[in-house]
């Protein structure tokens, strides 16, 4: 029988010996992590132990705007309190930036004790919330193993992927895969969709970043997200996990605020809107004073090439998103339509270009403004697509 003088003291943490550690493992795996793997005398946590869901509000760099979530172990008896955490890259890793776009970066999972978690948080300034689990003993240590194997350094690396797979949907799995056979129902729950939710992460001065997220995000990320889909956002994860319940009884028995928020707030850009809306108000007088003050064609082939190639480089990329990543939401995106390839053709020949490009890219920019409107993206796109529809009006215009 293990007791408590079986664990072993090791870097962050505690651990069993090997092999008793191993064939624990085995067990709960074999059987699918089911109440009933393991007898009460052969829990490597003693009976008082708690498992939580920890939240953490957002910090002040994009990276961290949309919180993060982890999963805390505490067994004062045993003298153990640890975090892990499904949030963890490598810089070092050969080309990470390339694998990054292209959706082929692997995270992994870390482990440090609470006490070592909470002292980065402090630090920033940022909210840290936690939800202790109505679990048994039983179910504490099935996640408690369950996180340990996952910890193991052929174990734990996973593809990540920013909807479907990330730091709070591996919390999740992992809490769901305790419970065994008990299914969770989630509460009621106000449907958005991706884009929704990414729209409420940066409603906070994050308006330039807003606007990037709507130019990479295609229709894909328009959908109604079930209950289990929306845990890829933590704070939403911590508002279901509130709801749920399973046999008619709360997940959660209990709600602690660790931190609380005290992080300098966000210094407000210029709004894009307020910048494209100036651009179109400077290109529209401009096209308008054309005729009238005979001004040289020189200033206006230079202004269309400019805007004509970064649209559409901007369509390139776009494209390379859509079909060259791994990327779910990046695919039909239909911002292709403004910031179409087809203005790079028109940039090259201007003046001669065919009228059919011309006449095609007009419609291409009226269904634009109905998308931007009817998917709710910023607003500030709509006189960026104004300003190039603009353009290409006058070189019609030109031609007649």
């Amino acid at each position: 029988m293990l007791g408590a003088g079986s664990f072993q003291r090791v870097a962050g943490g505690y651990r069993l010996p090997t092999i008793g550690y191993q064939l624990l493992v085995f067990l709960v795996f074999t059987f699918h992590l089911s109440p009933f793997t393991l007898n009460a005398q052969s829990l490597p946590l003693s009976e008082t132990a708690t498992a939580s869901v920890l939240t953490c509000g957002p910090g002040n760099d994009f990276y961290t705007t949309f919180g993060h979530s982890a999963i805390r172990i505490c067994d004062t008896a045993e003298g153990l309190d640890m975090v892990y955490n499904y949030g963890m890259f490598d810089f070092n890793t050969p080309n990470f930036y390339w694998k990054f776009m292209r959706g082929q970066l692997d995270y992994h999972i870390g482990r440090t004790t609470f006490d070592g978690f909470l002292m980065e948080y402090e630090m920033e300034g940022r909210a840290v919330w936690e939800q202790q689990l109505d679990f048994t003993p039983q179910e504490v240590s099935n996640l408690y193993l369950a996180l340990e194997w996952n910890y193991e350094p052929e174990n734990r690396h996973y593809r990540y992927d920013f909807f479907r797979k990330n730091c709070a949907t591996m919390v999740w799995d992992r809490v769901a895969e305790a419970c065994g056979k008990k299914k969770v129902e989630s509460g009621e729950w106000r449907v958005r969709s991706y884009r929704d939710y990414l729209h409420m992460a940066m409603r906070e001065k994050l308006e330039w970043w807003a606007l990037g997220v709507d130019l990479l995000l295609g229709l894909s990320a328009d959908h109604p997200c079930t209950a289990e889909e929306a845990m890829f956002y933590p704070e939403v994860m911590m508002t279901l996990l509130e709801k749920s319940t399973r046999d008619g009884k709360p997940l959660v028995v209990a709600k602690n605020v660790i931190l609380k928020e005290t992080r300098e707030p966000l210094s407000r850009s210029f709004p894009p809107l307020v910048v494209f809306s100036l651009l179109f108000a400077l290109i529209a007088l401009l096209t308008v004073s054309e005729k009238r003050f005979h001004l040289s064609p020189i200033i206006f082939h230079l202004i269309d090439r400019v805007l004509f190639i970064l649209a559409g480089l901007i369509g390139l990329f776009l494209i390379f998103m859509w079909f060259g990543t791994n990327h779910y939401c990046t695919e039909w995106n239909l911002n292709i339509l403004w910031a179409s390839p087809l203005l790079l053709l028109i940039a090259i020949r201007l003046g001669c270009s065919p009228r059919w490009a011309l006449w095609l890219q007009e419609v291409c920019f009226s269904v634009a403004v109905v998308w931007v409107i009817w998917c709710g993206l910023s607003v500030a796109l709509i006189p960026l697509i104004l300003t190039l529809a603009l353009r290409v009006g006058s070189l019609m215009m030109s031609d007649e």
